[in-house]
């Protein structure tokens, strides 16, 4: 496939699990790929990776949470790939505990990569794709994707921090898609729900059970699940697609 031939993506936390699965996804239809994680040799076998597809990508280090770092970061890409189409904000983690016992510093950790990080990347990404130009010299703008998740949407017990972080990538993904959208700039985000992991496979069979008993489709996803529904929303299959949350959860929430 070549959906996105000749585009540039960059995508957060992507030296491993969904973050990797998506950088391949995206170099697998045409991308090159910007792969960015807190260090950059991290990257180094996503790279390897995205090279042997055919595609040109190196690896970044950058604190999602840190705005001097994620201007820096950006500039870097367009320095050296020369644009940036697709922005994928996948950076990610969890620091889990109940409401009542839960740290500041959990707390901070959690919104600070999650959300902030999202937020710091899309910004400094609107500029550069403001100035992208199509062939015939309109505007060719970008595409936004936010990874936020299913508990964005229910809650669940033991993730204050993390539920609330990513109920706000998807409030800040609707915000995005309507201060960016006149410039040709869309923003959409995909839900995941329960994502078959090294986390999820050492889980109890019985509690496995308890969470296949909520899945219509009566398994887990997976990173590829994923990374599919990605790359349909950074290409032009989904032109005049903005502003929406994707549920990727095999039925588990309408």
């Amino acid at each position: 496939m070549s959906n996105l031939k000749g585009k540039v993506a960059i995508v957060t936390g992507a030296a491993r699990g969904i973050g990797a699965a998506i950088a391949k996804r995206l170099a697998s239809e045409g991308a090159d790929v910007a792969i960015c994680d807190l260090k950059a040799e991290w990257c180094d076998e996503t790279v390897k990776a995205l090279e042997a597809l055919g595609v040109k990508a190196k690896g970044y280090g950058v604190n999602v949470a840190v705005s001097e770092e994620v201007d820096a970061c950006v500039k870097s890409v367009i320095a050296d790939f020369g644009k940036v189409d697709i922005m994928v904000n996948n950076a990610g983690i969890t620091k889990d505990g109940l409401l009542m016992r839960m740290s500041d510093e959990d707390w901070d950790a959690v919104l600070n990569v999650n959300l902030k990080g999202t937020f710091l990347f899309t910004r400094a990404v609107a500029r550069p794709m403001m100035k992208n130009k199509a062939a015939d010299g309109s505007q060719a703008g970008g595409s936004i994707i936010n990874i936020a998740s299913v508990v964005g949407i229910m809650g669940n017990a033991g993730q204050a921090n993390y539920t609330a972080s990513k109920g706000g990538v998807i409030a800040l993904t609707k915000t995005t898609a309507k201060e960016l959208g006149s410039r040709n700039i869309r923003c959409n985000a995909v839900a995941p729900g329960f994502i078959q992991s090294k986390m999820t496979d050492v889980l109890p069979d019985d509690v496995k059970k308890s969470y296949m008993d909520m899945i219509p489709l009566k398994r887990f996803g997976t990173a590829d699940d994923i990374a599919k529904a990605v790359a349909w929303l950074a290409g032009e299959d989904a032109s005049y697609v903005t502003g929406q949350i994707i549920s990727v959860n095999g039925g588990m929430l309408g």
